[in-house]
């Protein structure tokens, strides 16, 4: 991260009685968006840390932990703690474990997955809670994740165009990401980690409000984001740009971004709801695994 993004601005410690010793989990804020957690373990939680990181989850849409040595097994019992773990569609499964989807770079691959501000899983009909991304395999440099925050995006706006905004409804889609429409996206950079084209193009677009009341927190956030919203409600595509490239202009402020250095053991932790993400693409030539899993979440409202 960098030295302004990751300034700590409150830290919390939370002690836990473990099975063996006394621990202290420590929560620092980040100036960003996000919460780093230390101290902890999180194959071996007990309830007062899980509760903890539930809070520091839903308080800050987005947490990292450092230094975690999970296995596959692991990184599922770990999701199946906050809720129903969704298969994914369109990207690659582990080979022996369907509920992790791969995330992967070869050397010879030049295009990224992720590699633009988005937040996933926005054309589904209910979008995921969030995901719970597993470094396994970095590059020596670069494949930084910038992540930012949707709260402070719509806190930021004026009252005037809240009021205005929170009246709206945007309609998203699925087709030009993963669809037949995609064109050459998939066979051409993807090299087969993304598919499944005709499924992309039989789901019908949801239709969001712009601005959601966040089922976890209660708070205010604002709902679009470049790859997937097509345009707003009874609006053409073409009337609904200005507009949707003012608020995406707003929502990558450098006040409001994190960008998170990956290390081995590396764990994050987002809430697709409050964020959105950017895998950066700049270790070409150079191999980079994550492992995925993204949770099942619920209408908006």
């Amino acid at each position: 991260m960098t030295e302004r993004s990751f300034e700590v601005i409150i830290s919390t410690t939370v002690c836990c009685k473990g099975s063996n010793e006394e621990k202290s989990m420590e929560i620092s804020r980040l100036s960003g968006v996000g919460a780093e957690i230390t101290g902890v373990d999180i194959r071996h939680l007990s309830d007062n840390e899980y509760e903890g990181i539930k809070s520091a989850f839903t308080e800050n849409g987005l947490i990292f932990f450092r230094d975690q040595h999970l296995t596959e097994e692991d990184h599922i019992a770990f999701a199946k703690r906050w809720g129903e773990i969704n298969i994914n569609r369109f990207f690659k499964a582990n080979d022996k474990y369907p509920e992790i989807a791969m995330v992967t770079k070869e050397e010879h691959q030049e295009q990224n997955i992720g590699g633009g501000w988005h937040t996933d899983h926005s054309y589904d009909q209910e979008p995921a809670l969030g995901s719970i991304l597993v470094a396994k395999e970095l590059p020596e440099s670069g494949g930084d994740t910038w992540f930012t925050s949707m709260y402070k995006a719509y806190d930021s706006l004026s009252d005037g165009l809240k009021e205005t905004l929170e009246r709206m409804r945007a309609v998203h889609s699925a087709h030009y990401a993963f669809g037949t429409k995609s064109g050459d996206k998939q066979s051409g950079g993807t090299g087969g980690r993304i598919g499944n084209a005709d499924a992309a193009d039989a789901l019908e677009n949801p239709v969001h409000p712009v601005v959601i009341t966040h089922p976890m927190s209660g708070r205010k956030a604002l709902y679009v984001n470049r790859a997937f919203t097509l345009h707003f409600e009874n609006w053409s595509e073409e009337d609904s740009v200005p507009l949707l490239e003012y608020l995406y202009d707003i929502a990558i402020r450098d006040e409001f971004v994190t960008k998170f250095q990956w290390r081995p053991g590396s764990v994050a932790f987002w809430d697709n709801r409050a964020t959105w993400h950017y895998a950066q693409n700049d270790y070409q030539g150079q191999r980079r695994e994550m492992h995925r899993i993204t949770l099942e979440g619920c209408a908006l409202g």
